[in-house]
């Protein structure tokens, strides 16, 4: 790997040539590297993602990975998988040839992420990227196997425990706040189980006031301080939800308020970040516990199961599928058990 050093710039380039994935020979040329041991390390990694062979590194692999993913999934997507990678992944395994990483070399990992306050559900989530990307590895780079699928997963899928407010907390929570935008966008939040996103990338002309329906299309990401408005989470989101009459008078007084608002025109015209600073605020202020924006949606959910509708309706209102709503809220439903064995008795009583 021969490499050079450029006298007027004081820096080294590497040049080469590589066979492309059409069969012609070209040749590559890359500078501006501070020192010698850069330029061939950056020409390594090149090649070996050229020949994709699986003794490439894992740097390597995660940057085809990357590649590979920028064309087939939301940016959204993309940003949150970036991050864990960054953080947690590539740093540890960045050098290591992909085939010599070993079910041990996993665990020890493994340990790492465990001895962190990282949350259960959060140590899961990195394992599953890290999961996500060698068994890319294996399905088209030729690593014979996933050393992960021997380890095994850290974590948990699911939070043993779920936040959410009852309605007493909620309106304990909403009458202390005195701003109409911010109370409009939490009673939508909380009487309907609309994503945060979904509630970001509302336009006043997908609020129906004559007929009371909001109608849910899309949804919103601030990414690189742009505002990016994209299809919903799955093809279950798109979805006309029914409105009570006093969130209709709520969101129609507060759209009386928006001068010069026009029917494209975002209804709520904020982000995440400053909603989840604002909930935390008037939480405080309240007294009430603090929880997650999303948990308001498990709140709405966990008002619906109170008040005895079913999981069909529930998942078709929420934009969700029925397996979905059973496995996450199926423990918020009473236990009937008592109720079967009742009615049997009273079958052999008559």
């Amino acid at each position: 790997m021969p490499t050079y050093y450029d006298d007027k710039h004081k820096t080294y380039y590497c040049k080469f040539y590589y066979t492309d994935w059409t069969g012609q020979r070209r040749q590559k040329l890359k500078r501006g590297f501070p020192r010698q041991k850069d330029a061939k390390e950056w020409e390594r990694n090149f090649l070996q993602k050229q020949q994709g062979a699986p003794d490439m590194t894992f740097q390597a692999l995660y940057d085809l990975y990357t590649e590979d993913i920028i064309h087939r999934l939301k940016q959204s997507t993309i940003r949150n998988k970036r991050a864990p990678y960054e953080r947690y992944i590539v740093p540890y395994f960045k050098e290591k040839r992909i085939n010599e990483i070993t079910p041990a070399d996993i665990r020890q990992w493994q340990s790492k992420i465990l001895s962190s306050k990282l949350k259960d559900t959060y140590q899961r989530q990195i394992y599953n990227q890290l999961n996500a990307v060698l068994n890319f590895a294996v399905r088209y780079y030729g690593l014979p196997r996933n050393p992960c699928s021997i380890a095994g997963p850290i974590g948990k899928a699911r939070a043993s425990r779920m936040d959410f407010w009852t309605l007493n907390e909620f309106n304990t929570f909403i009458d202390s706040i005195r701003n109409p935008h911010l109370y409009a966008a939490f009673m939508t939040l909380y009487y309907t189980g609309i994503r945060c996103g979904e509630l970001l990338a509302l336009n006043l002309e997908d609020v129906n006031l004559d007929i009371g329906t909001i109608r849910i299309s899309k949804t919103y990401h601030r990414i690189n301080r742009q505002d990016v408005i994209t299809s919903p989470k799955t093809g279950n989101s798109v979805r006309d939800i029914t409105i009570p009459p006093f969130l209709v008078t709520c969101l129609s007084d507060y759209a009386e308020r928006i001068y010069g608002i026009e029917p494209n025109d975002r209804l709520f015209q904020t982000t995440q970040s400053k909603l989840i600073t604002a909930m935390n605020k008037y939480s405080t202020i309240s007294g009430v516990k603090r929880i997650r924006i999303h948990d308001i949606r498990h709140s709405h959910v966990s008002l619906l199961i109170d008040m005895g509708f079913t999981p069909l309706l529930i998942a078709e209102r929420i934009g969700d599928t029925v397996d979905m709503v059973n496995n996450i809220y199926g423990h918020l439903y009473p236990n009937r058990h008592s109720e079967v064995a009742d009615k049997l008795q009273q079958l052999v009583s008559k």
